[in-house]
C-alpha cells in the first residue's frame, strides 16, 4: 500500500492566531528565558551603577606656593556640574586675576560641559543597552512565539495527515468489505440460479416422464378402445349380416307364401326394422353406440350417480361438426347436467354414420357410470 505525502502548503496570508496550549513544557521553556534576561538585565544595571564616574579636572591659579611641601591632589568632581567659587584675587594684581578668573571659568565651563557630554553618553549608552534587551527579549519572544506556531503548524499537519491515513485506510478496508459482500451475493446468486435450473431440469424431466406416461396410457387406452370398437363392429357387422340374411330369409318365405308378391312391402319391413334420430332421418343401428363412445371418455364427474340422466339435444353438419348443444330433459342435478353438456362439447366433432354422414339432429342420453 503506497501513501502520499502532502506538501507543506505555502503560509497563509490570514492573520497567525495564538497556539493552543498542549502542555507545560513550553511554559517553563518561556519562564526560564524570561528570568535569564531579567537576571542579565539586572547584572548590567547594577555594574553600570557600581562604575566610578569620570572625573572633571580643574586648574586654580594662585600664588606660588612654598614647593618644599608637596601639595594633594584635589578630588575629581562628582558626575553633577560643580561651580567652583574662585578665590578672591589678590589686590595686587588686579589684571591676573581677572585674566585668571576667566581662564577658571573656561575650564569650569569645559569641565561641565565635559560632564554633561559624558552623562549623555552614559544615558545614550543606558538608552542603547535597555533598547538592545527590549530588543533581544523581543527577538527571544518571537523565535519562541515562532517555535511554537511551527511545533503547533506541524503537530496540526501531522495530526491531518494521521487523520487522511487514517480515513483512507478505512475507505479500503470497507471498499474491500463491499467487494467481498458482491462477492459472495454473486457466488449465492450462482448457486441459487444452479439450484433453480437444477430444480427446472428436474421438473421438465418429471413433466417429461409424466406426459410420457400419459402419452403412452393414452395410447394404450386408444389401442384398447380401437381395438374393442373394432371387435364390435366386427360384431356388429356380424350381427347385421346375420340379421340381413334372416331378413332375407324371411322375405324369400314371405314372397314364396305369397306367391310373388310386390317388392314394396318388403321395403316398407325392411325400413322398420331402421331406426330414427330426432330430426327424422334415418341411422343405422349401431350410430347410437359410435356416438356413445365417442362421448363417454370425455365425461368427467366425481358426485353421486344414483338416479341421474340427462337428455342433451345436437345439431351436426354433415361432416360431424357440431353446430350446437342444449339439454332438453335436466336430471335435476344441474353440476351434473353440465358435465353432461361440457363432454358433448368436447366430443366434436360427432361419428358419421355408415353412409359418410352424420345426422342433422339427434339426442344423446347420458348417465353417469355406476348410475
Amino acid at each position: 500500500m503506497t501513501l502520499l505525502h502532502k506538501q507543506p502548503s505555502a503560509p497563509s496570508a490570514r492573520p497567525i492566531r495564538p497556539p493552543r496550549e498542549r502542555g507545560t513544557g513550553k511554559a517553563f521553556a518561556l519562564a526560564a528565558l524570561m528570568h535569564l534576561l531579567l537576571i542579565w538585565l539586572l547584572y548590567h544595571g547594577i555594574n553600570w551603577q557600581n562604575n566610578t564616574p569620570a572625573g572633571a579636572e580643574a586648574e586654580i591659579w594662585t600664588e606660588i606656593p612654598d614647593t618644599s611641601t608637596p601639595t594633594p591632589r584635589p578630588a575629581p568632581p562628582p558626575p553633577a556640574p560643580v561651580k567652583v567659587q574662585p578665590a578672591p584675587p589678590p589686590a595686587r594684581d588686579e589684571e591676573a586675576d581677572i585674566a585668571l578668573q576667566e581662564k577658571k571659568r573656561k575650564q569650569q565651563e569645559a569641565a561641565a560641559r565635559e560632564a554633561q557630554l559624558a552623562e549623555q553618553r552614559r544615558q545614550q549608552e543606558e538608552a542603547k543597552q535597555e533598547a538592545e534587551a527590549k530588543r533581544q527579549q523581543q527577538l527571544a519572544a518571537q523565535a519562541a512565539a515562532a517555535a511554537a506556531q511551527q511545533k503547533a503548524m506541524q503537530d496540526k499537519q501531522k495530526q491531518i495527515e494521521q487523520q487522511r491515513q487514517a480515513e483512507l485506510q478505512k475507505q479500503q478496508q470497507q471498499k474491500a468489505q463491499q467487494d467481498k459482500q458482491r462477492q459472495q451475493q454473486a457466488e449465492a446468486q450462482k448457486q441459487e440460479q444452479l439450484k433453480e435450473q437444477k430444480e427446472k431440469e428436474k421438473e421438465q424431466q418429471e413433466a417429461k416422464a409424466k406426459a410420457d406416461a400419459q402419452a403412452k396410457a393414452k395410447a394404450e387406452a386408444d389401442a384398447k378402445a380401437k381395438a374393442a370398437a373394432q371387435a364390435k363392429a366386427k360384431a356388429d357387422a356380424e350381427a347385421k349380416a346375420k340379421l340381413d340374411g334372416e331378413r332375407k330369409a324371411r322375405l324369400a318365405q314371405l314372397q314364396g307364401q305369397l306367391g310373388g308378391g310386390t317388392a314394396g312391402s318388403g321395403e316398407g319391413l325392411a325400413k322398420s326394422g331402421t331406426g330414427k334420430g330426432a330430426g327424422g332421418n334415418a341411422t343405422s343401428p349401431g350410430y347410437a353406440e359410435k356416438v356413445q363412445r365417442r362421448v363417454r371418455p370425455n365425461i368427467v364427474w366425481a358426485g353421486e350417480t344414483a338416479g341421474l340422466e340427462t337428455v342433451v339435444s345436437v345439431r351436426c353438419s354433415p361432416t360431424g361438426t357440431l353446430l350446437s348443444a342444449n339439454i332438453t330433459r335436466s336430471s335435476g342435478n344441474e353440476q351434473w347436467d353440465q358435465a353432461a353438456l361440457r363432454a358433448v362439447q368436447r366430443s366434436d366433432p360427432m361419428p358419421v354414420d355408415n353412409d359418410g354422414k352424420a345426422p342433422d339432429r339427434f339426442t344423446i342420453t347420458l348417465r353417469p357410470a355406476g348410475g
